[in-house]
């Protein structure tokens, strides 16, 4: 994955996929809200929020100029995203469409710092653990 076009290729596809979950954000708040911690204020307008981040970082990734600090910000909401995500398996909340097991939850836990750090290399924010790049 050291070259180029695989970097490039990584920031298209982390894109797709923070856009759909930027639109799933806005139009079906619900089951974000299910797994919010109580201690998060607003949790509603947190949710809308969080899904216009999603989808302006992913448009941030497919801009040269935008694309650093779209990672980083990737980087840093994938990090603020865990609580919801321990929130949701430590009490096993039923969300509607999704598996209540472990074989999900441990899975999606374990690929979050995947996603921080997806979200710094495609941005070319970290060259780790490869070589080259800036």
């Amino acid at each position: 994955m050291p070259g180029a076009r695989s970097r490039s290729a990584l920031a298209i596809l982390l894109a797709a996929f923070y856009a759909s979950a930027g639109e799933l954000h806005l139009w079906s708040p619900e089951p974000f809200l299910l797994i919010t911690p109580s201690w998060v204020p607003f949790p509603k307008a947190v949710v809308l929020v969080t899904g216009l981040c999603e989808i302006a970082g992913a448009a941030g990734l497919l801009v040269p100029r935008l694309r650093a600090a779209a990672g980083l910000m990737l980087g840093l909401y994938a990090l603020c995203v865990l609580p919801a995500n321990f929130k949701h398996a430590l009490y096993q909340i039923d969300v509607p469409g999704l598996p209540s097991s472990w074989w999900y939850h441990l899975p999606r836990l374990m690929f979050q710092p995947f996603l921080i750090w997806a979200a710094l290399y495609a941005g070319r924010v970290i060259d780790w653990p490869f070589r080259g790049g800036r």
